[in-house]
This record gives structure tokens, sequence and C-alpha cells, in this order.
């Protein structure tokens, strides 16, 4: 998983939370990880950052913690990250996934790493049929991760296989503005994004 510096993360969402956007990343990322080492099929979790403060609360929850390659960007990031992993395990299949899923429930991301595992590469569309919030490669083959804007078309193209899978919209679920964050409410939000959001919202909103 990558993330960014916490006052550089989800700035879209500004508008829409305010001050409070560097919280909500940290939740996000922390419900997704939580949520990620839940799940069965999933060894173990590294998160690519040099925000130190996630550093230590994501390393608290179980996640390994890799230094982000400077300037390289969200998918240099994600490659340095596969590459790290097959360092310590070179038979490992790997998967890259979005730190703003606090939605996430772990059976559905089990199910979706299951169908995966029947391709050498294969990723999951995001809730608005554009983007990708997963995208995995079987043992001895490469990542090749093309994240960002319209990823969807960009994965397909590159010979990666899109998952069938329907039912799992936590994993598709995305946050990266109100309405996006609204959303992931309906679908029930992990305890730590439910608690900010609560205190967000107010009263009213709970």
């Amino acid at each position: 998983m990558p993330l960014k510096p916490l006052e550089r993360a989800k700035s879209r969402l500004a508008a829409a939370v305010g001050a409070a956007r560097p919280e909500l990343a940290l939740a996000f990322a922390m419900d997704t990880v939580a949520g990620a080492l839940a799940c069965a099929s999933v060894r173990n979790v590294v998160v690519v950052t040099d925000d130190a403060r996630a550093a230590s609360e994501l390393s608290a929850l179980g996640a390994g913690i890799l230094a982000d390659v400077a300037g390289g960007g969200l998918n240099a990031a994600l490659a340095h990250g596969a590459r790290a992993v097959r360092r310590d395990r070179p038979g490992a299949a790997v998967a890259a996934m979005n730190a703003d899923l606090p939605a996430l429930r772990p059976d559905e991301l089990r199910q979706v790493l299951e169908a995966a595992s029947a391709f050498p590469r294969a990723f999951l569309a995001d809730a608005a049929g554009i983007g990708t919030t997963l995208l995995s490669a079987a043992p001895g083959t490469e990542l090749l991760p093309a994240f960002g804007g319209a990823s969807r078309d960009r994965h397909s193209a590159s010979g990666a296989v899109e998952i069938p899978v329907a039912g799992v919209e936590s994993v598709r679920r995305d946050v990266d503005t109100g309405a996006d964050l609204r959303a992931a409410a309906l679908l029930g939000l992990g305890p730590r994004t439910a608690a900010r959001w609560a205190a967000l919202a107010g009263p009213g909103r709970r």
C-alpha cells in the first residue's frame, strides 16, 4: 500500500472535511491495513510511506513499513514495495492496494484475491469504473502498476485481467471526495474512520 505524507494526502477531500483531512487520511489507512491483515488470504502488509507518524501507527497494527522512493511517484512506490517483498520471499504473489478503503471487509478482500490467483496479473476496478483499487501479480510475474486516473483502461491494456467478482463493494470503494466518504459510510466504515467521521459530521449525521 502506498501512503503520501499525511499533510499532502487526500487533497481532493479538503473541500468536504477541511483541516480534518490528514487525520481522516490516517484513519483510512489504519482501517485499510487492519482489514487487510484480518484477511485469511493475506500473509503480510507492507506500507510504502515517508510519513513518520503514519509509519508508527501502521507498524503498531502489524504492517511492515518501507521508505518511499524519493521523487518516484505512486507507481514507483508500488513497484518498490513489490520488489522488497520478493527480496524476502522470492516466490510470493503480490498485490498493490489503495490505502483509502475505510470500509474494507476482510472476507470481500479474500474473494478478490482468490479470484485474482487464477491469472498472472489481475486488477479490480474502483466503484466509479474508471480507476483501480487492487492489482495482483502471481509468483514470477512483475506487478507493472499503472495506478492513477483512468487506470482501469491502462491495466487492461497492459494485459492484466479484470477480476470478475460481484458483491465486493468494500474493496472497490476508495475515498477521494466527500461523496466517496458518504458512500463508504453507507457500506459501514472501519472503527477509526467511523470515529473521525462521527466527530466531524456531528450528532445529526451519526
